[in-house]
């Protein structure tokens, strides 16, 4: 895998026993061995999608969670966000769901939006 913690871009190795990093190598930096034991064992994301404006300026207002959550929820998070359906005007950073699915991550507005 390439780390992309820093601009170097190592060419990372991994050796992986029973579902855990054992060893990891080709990294320049500590940072490296981090990113690959992460990416490796619980890999996270930021979630960005949209959700349904109604009565609003755009009809489709773009989100995103302020932190990453589990890349193994993403698909959970999807079937979530379609039934979020918005009324309100947002100014952009604003929160839409605070502590989305339970993850300590809140789903924010990534642009403002006005009413009609």
């Amino acid at each position: 895998m390439t780390c992309i913690e820093c601009p170097k871009g190592c060419r990372l190795s991994v050796k992986i026993e029973s579902g855990k990093v054992a060893e990891v190598t080709g990294n320049e930096c500590p940072k490296g061995e981090k990113y690959a034991i992460a990416e490796v064992e619980n890999p996270t994301r930021v979630f960005t999608s949209a959700v349904l404006g109604q009565g609003l300026e755009l009809k489709m207002i773009p989100v995103r969670t302020d932190k990453p959550i589990p890349k193994a929820r993403i698909f959970e998070a999807m079937r979530e966000v379609k039934k979020i359906k918005l009324q309100r005007a947002l100014n952009s950073g604003d929160i839409i769901v605070k502590n989305f699915l339970g993850l300590d991550a809140n789903l924010i507005s990534t642009r403002g939006v006005r009413g009609e």
